[in-house]
């Protein structure tokens, strides 16, 4: 499976804490081994999952797009989009998925 990470999303990564950053790098291999795991979100964000999980006593969003559509059993790809807080998560989400 072909995983990519845009800019947002490592930007992210890259700031974190390095136990946070352990912490997101086990979360990324939970959602690799089993895509459906998040929710599905439907209108202006149709096609994306987010799958939440907490960190010290913080909630975060993790926000991906795997190829669900196609009929294929076996899932090709995986692309995380944004990871962060829930504080204007979906705002900043709805920003980046119309400009890509």
């Amino acid at each position: 499976m072909r995983t990519t990470f845009k800019k947002a999303f490592a930007q992210f990564v890259k700031k974190a804490s390095k136990p946070l950053q352990l912490e997101i790098e086990i979360r990324v291999d939970e959602v690799c081994n089993n895509p459906r795991i998040g929710q599905q979100k439907l209108g202006d964000l149709q096609g994306v999952f987010v799958y939440k999980f907490r960190f010290n006593g913080q909630e975060y969003l993790m926000a991906y797009q795997f190829d669900h559509f196609s009929g294929v059993v076996e899932i090709t790809w995986i692309e995380f989009c944004q990871i962060g807080p829930h504080e204007n998560f979906y705002t900043q989400l709805k920003r980046s998925i119309r400009f890509k």
